[in-house]
């Protein structure tokens, strides 16, 4: 048993796995405790958008909204367009107070409602923060309700000021909300799937890396040239994205999953974004080495935080909110509630990954034209083999 500890322990494997494990603890303890610090002092980044149809009330009724809300408050004329900026994430809650809100609110025996409409094909922090906001503006403007229309009402009983706003403040309810949900998501197992997908992909996808590029000495000690390395490479990752998010798309539908899109979407987008994490992760391992896993492992706790699958990124620090424009995960979430949940086309998501695609193709290609061939390969290059 003595020996057989030593043995392992003196292996470089052994001493390799022992520093992943803590570089993993150490890495993902600095990215997500810096990255969710101070979430709750940033919501207002996050936007409401307003439109107002009742012109007797709806102007003091905004006026103390954006006075009194922990969120920003956007005035949108055109009912249109409000719908869009929610469909496009644009604002994170739509309220409407209808024409007749403050004659129905007034009425002796009525009450109105505000209706609230809430974009769930976001992250689930958003729909429960809207919901709070929801439910936090329907009683402020109730209390204002009920003493205005009070006040008017009981003061045609010819009742002293003070009588009359002790009565006006028993009165029941006169506002309640309204609340409508688009693209609803059809449990907490489909709200989680942007971020399992993320996830899922991106650490096979470094595995994989390690073993190909593993392939890849090994195939340089038996004479292949580089640039024939390289394109079978790129060939094996190209077959691999589209065999993995095939079965990967099969699995979410097969067990419940929803698809806004359709199947044939969410296949061609998956292996999109698949393919460009192949190309990040192997671009590190193609310019260090092994040691590329180090920033791949760096990289994967940075995109989980960042990305929105989670959070919000609106909540984020600026840091975090800033590289996120860069990162493929970003746009991979983006698409996926689209194409899962619902909401405006992907295109932008697409094109996004597709430009983060060529990119690390581009600097792969480079790399491997600027890195001198390896001692062990030339030394063995065989007459049968064309080394470019």
């Amino acid at each position: 048993m003595k020996n057989a500890l030593r043995a392992l322990a003196k292996q470089p494997t052994t001493i390799i796995g022992i520093a992943a494990a803590l570089l993993f603890q150490l890495i993902f303890t600095v990215v997500w405790m810096t990255g969710y610090d101070g979430m709750q002092d940033r919501t207002e980044r996050l936007v409401i958008g307003i439109v107002n149809e009742d012109s007797r009330w709806g102007e003091a009724i905004v006026r103390q909204l954006k006075d009194g809300l922990p969120v920003r408050v956007r005035e949108l004329d055109d009912p249109a367009e409000a719908a869009r900026q929610l469909e496009y994430r644009g604002i994170q809650m739509l309220v409407r107070i209808p024409p007749d809100f403050s004659a129905k609110a007034a009425a002796a025996d009525g009450t109105a409602a505000l209706e609230f409409t809430i974009n769930e094909s976001n992250p689930m922090m958003i729909k429960n923060m809207m919901a709070q906001v929801a439910a936090q503006i329907t009683a402020s403007v109730n209390r204002q309700a009920i003493m205005t229309g009070a006040r008017q009402m009981l003061s045609q009983l010819q009742m002293t000021e003070e009588q009359t706003r002790t009565m006006a403040e028993t009165l029941s309810e006169r506002v309640t909300a309204d609340i409508t949900y688009t693209n609803p998501v059809q449990g907490i197992n489909n709200q989680m799937v942007p971020m399992m997908i993320v996830l899922a992909s991106y650490v096979g996808v470094m595995i994989m890396g390690m073993n190909l590029e593993q392939s890849n000495m090994a195939a340089a000690a038996m004479g292949i040239g580089r640039w024939q390395r390289f394109g079978a490479r790129m060939v094996i990752n190209a077959a691999a994205a589209v065999i993995v998010s095939l079965i990967g798309v099969s699995l979410i539908l097969g067990l419940g999953g929803q698809s806004a899109g359709g199947f044939f979407a969410l296949w061609g987008f998956e292996a999109l974004f698949i393919l460009a994490f192949i190309l990040v992760s192997q671009l590190f391992l193609m310019l260090f080495g092994m040691a590329g896993m180090l920033f791949n492992i760096l990289l994967l706790s940075l995109q989980l935080v960042s990305s929105g699958a989670m959070m919000p990124r609106e909540l984020l620090p600026d840091f975090y909110r800033s590289i996120s424009e860069v990162f493929p995960a970003t746009y991979a979430v983006e698409g996926a509630m689209n194409l899962l949940f619902g909401g405006p086309p992907a295109d932008r998501a697409a094109l996004g990954l597709l430009a983060i695609l060529a990119a690390a193709l581009l600097l792969g290609a480079a790399s491997t034209a600027i890195r001198r061939p390896s001692v062990q390969a030339a030394a063995v290059k065989s007459p049968d083999l064309n080394m470019n």
